[in-house]
């Protein structure tokens, strides 16, 4: 007896496979259970229709993310991290600061499908991989910075003009 897998079997088959049954397997568990239905003609056009149309799904799919995957090979994020004196972050960098970085530069990234080899608990450049389709990825730059130098040079200037207008009163 030949039936259509509805879902995946162990040691039997795959979802949309046809396969081969003896009849007692067939029509007391496969059918009643959900798990299969009868391969008769009409119900193989269904599942070639249904194949088609899955497959021109998952060409768009993979069209998209080839395309994005094209804008993001190219961008470099600056990541801003309170790190200590010696350039050791406090914490790490993660994949939530990615790709709020990534949102802000328009690009809407799920966090769960950026990858970062290390842990990144220094300052310097990274790279990180997104994945964005199980065969189209991206490489995006990370430049790590510390937010502490920025607060250092901006302290300098706000302290000379003070020190500047003691002068033009004297």
């Amino acid at each position: 007896m030949e039936v259509i897998l509805k879902e995946d079997v162990a040691n039997l088959g795959y979802k949309d496979d046809i396969v081969n049954v003896k009849r007692g397997y067939g029509r007391n568990y496969l059918i009643p259970t959900g798990k299969a239905v009868i391969a008769t003609e009409s119900a193989r056009k269904v599942l070639a229709e249904n194949l088609r149309q899955r497959a021109h799904k998952l060409a768009k799919i993979k069209a998209d993310a080839e395309e994005l995957a094209a804008k993001l090979d190219g961008v470099a994020l600056t990541i801003a991290a309170k790190t200590s004196s010696t350039g050791t972050i406090f914490g790490s960098v993660n994949t939530i600061q990615i790709a709020d970085e990534l949102a802000k530069l328009g690009y809407e990234v799920d966090r769960k499908i950026i990858s970062v080899k290390d842990a990144i608990k220094q300052v310097g450049t990274y790279s990180a991989v997104v994945r964005l389709h199980k065969e189209v990825s991206a490489t995006i730059t990370l430049n790590v910075v510390s937010e502490n130098a920025e607060v250092k040079a901006e302290q300098p200037a706000e302290e000379a003009a003070p020190a500047a207008e003691t002068t033009a009163e004297a």
